[in-house]
């Protein structure tokens, strides 16, 4: 029997011993050169299709470290970026506010003054009283306003104090005024308020005979008479006039009104031009509105109602009335009215204007609003 060779085992170990040392070598070599070498060295063999030797690797908590400095980093960097940025747009939005104001002080200014127009143009409009022919029912400096719409819904009574446009009728050198439509009142309106344009004679009366009426002076105990019923004046007369030192006969033609101021003895009225275009008369055309309060001074203010003579219902059935006659009188007054300041309408247009203009700011802010909140829903 063949036995095992003596030093056969000796052998086989050197051999294995033999090959260790060539792989020591490299492994030295290799943990020499480092992770960057063993990290080359490794792709290559995972290249090679041979699994890589376990070498030095990032632990999990390096990894998260770097993760979070990374991160940090980031966030830090976004909120520098985030916070230049608005540091950049403070400023344009101020512009922006600052914009937004004038614009809208802008509007407000706009719509208030158009309101202003408006106002005085076509409804209530101020008169300063400059002379003493209405006393003592206006005085001199008293300021009145006068409604102007008030006959759009009511025919003109008698015992209302009107403010009418005297040309054509008690100025014969200048024509009569034209009936403007809305937009030519409208413009008319806004340049008087500044003054400029014509406003014409503004005269203030008392209306005491209508279309159609017969007004007459005097009856037996000195008054005036309408359709042959007496006027008892006294509770407007000036204190101590007489209803008229004039005598008068006359029939008032249609679409005319007769009118007389309340201080008899000075004032300029239908009894002194009835020479003129109309026989002293008035077109109903040329009215400007009735006068029905004192605003100023607040020591005056009342309200400017028909007296209680005009209301006898028998002024409306038609006479003859008595004798005519005529006299001359000194120093006669017309109670020509001036506009008031515009003051009054600005106020007005602003007091208006200001809720008009929150009012559609608010709605404005809550459509959009309601546009950016549609927008946040769609899908």
């Amino acid at each position: 029997m063949r036995g095992v060779t003596p030093g056969a085992e000796p052998d086989a170990g050197s051999d294995n011993d033999a090959d260790s040392p060539s792989r020591d070598p490299d492994q030295a070599a290799s943990s020499a050169a480092g992770p960057s070498t063993m990290g080359a060295e490794t792709a290559g063999q995972a290249g090679d299709g041979v699994p890589p030797e376990a070498g030095p690797t990032a632990s999990p908590d390096d990894a998260k470290g770097s993760a979070g400095q990374e991160a940090a980093s980031g966030s830090a960097g976004s909120a520098g970026s985030a916070g230049s940025r608005t540091a950049r747009r403070k400023p344009p939005a101020r512009r922006n506010r600052g914009a937004r104001f004038i614009r809208e002080l802008v509007i407000l200014i706009a719509i208030a003054l158009v309101i202003a127009v408006v106002i005085k143009t076509y409804a209530i409009q101020a008169f300063f009283i400059p002379s003493g022919s209405m006393e003592n029912t206006l005085e001199i400096n008293d300021r009145v306003l006068v409604n102007k719409i008030v006959y759009d819904t009511r025919s003109i009574h008698r015992g209302d104090i009107v403010v009418f446009n005297g040309d054509g009728s008690w100025d014969p050198g200048t024509p009569l005024p034209a009936n403007s439509n809305f937009v030519e009142k409208f413009f008319s309106g806004f340049a008087s308020m500044f003054g400029f344009g014509h406003p014409g004679d503004i005269l203030i009366k008392r209306v005491i005979g209508l279309p159609g009426d017969t007004v007459a002076c005097c009856d037996a105990q000195g008054r005036v008479t309408v359709n042959g019923i007496p006027l008892n004046e006294q509770s407007y007369l000036y204190p101590g006039d007489v209803p008229s030192e004039q005598r008068f006969n006359i029939v008032v033609q249609p679409g005319r009104l007769w009118v007389m101021g309340d201080n008899r003895s000075i004032s300029d009225d239908s009894r002194d031009h009835e020479g003129d275009p109309g026989g002293g008369t008035i077109p109903e055309n040329a009215v400007i509105g009735r006068a029905f309060v004192i605003i100023w001074p607040p020591s005056r203010w009342r309200i400017l109602p028909i007296p209680a003579t005009f209301e006898q219902p028998n002024l409306n059935s038609s006479s003859a009335a008595g004798p005519v006659g005529n006299a001359a009188t000194a120093t006669l007054l017309s109670a020509r009215l001036e506009p008031s300041s515009p003051a009054l309408p600005l106020s007005l247009g602003f007091a208006v204007a200001i809720p008009v203009s929150w009012l559609q700011r608010r709605v404005r802010r809550r459509a959009v609003r309601h546009r950016a909140a549609k927008r946040d829903v769609r899908p």
